[in-house]
């Protein structure tokens, strides 16, 4: 008997490289979840920003299940500033703005990761990681933005550990793969369990 089919419900080029450097066999999707809206919602509600990425998660998940057999992964991640939480940017001018904001200061990235089958989440993980960036000079800022280009638009924090947003920190509490908003142990360990991976 073949182990069931992987697939991420993600657009995320981070998470799908998280997946492929760890030798995850898997196939990508788009969930069409209607994030804005749901946010929206839950905010409404009163919800914090690690249950947003958790609902997040779970309706990615579970939207590509129902359509698609095997096992969907569903991922989300929020970056909490003092209980607020903060979507991404769409211009430079913006993601220089959300530094500074940011600049001197901890911050929070609530990762949340479940898996979904036939329509149904049957595993699930949420981990949060601490960053503290650095009060960094305006003239640094301006020479990572011109470095990075349209690249630091593709996190929330504007910001990709694994290049040269490492720069930006002073401290860091939590997983490298929490960070790149996929946790990654624990999933692991559930693909195994599902003999998508050997033990």
């Amino acid at each position: 008997m073949s182990p069931p089919v992987v697939i991420l419900a993600s657009k995320s080029a981070a998470r799908r490289a998280v997946l492929e450097g760890a030798g995850v066999p898997f196939e990508a999707a788009v969930a069409g979840v209607d994030e804005d809206a749901v946010k929206t919602e839950l905010l409404a509600r009163g919800a914090s920003p690690k249950a947003v990425a958790e609902a997040l998660a779970e309706r990615k998940a579970a939207r590509v299940s129902q359509a698609r057999p095997g096992l969907v992964i569903g991922a989300d991640q929020t970056l909490e500033l003092e209980g607020g939480l903060y979507d991404k940017v769409d211009t430079l001018a913006a993601a220089r703005e959300r530094l500074k904001l940011l600049r001197g200061r901890p911050h929070q990235l609530h990762s949340a990761v479940v898996v979904a089958k036939d329509g149904a989440a049957i595993w699930r993980e949420t981990v949060s990681a601490t960053l503290a960036m650095r009060d960094f000079s305006d003239a640094f800022l301006d020479a990572y933005l011109a470095h990075e280009g349209e690249a630091a638009l593709g996190s929330v924090g504007c910001y990709r550990l694994e290049a040269m947003g490492a720069q930006l920190f002073a401290r860091i509490e939590g997983d490298y793969f929490t960070i790149l908003g996929l946790p990654l142990l624990g999933l692991l360990d559930l693909l195994r369990q599902q003999e998508v991976l050997s033990s």
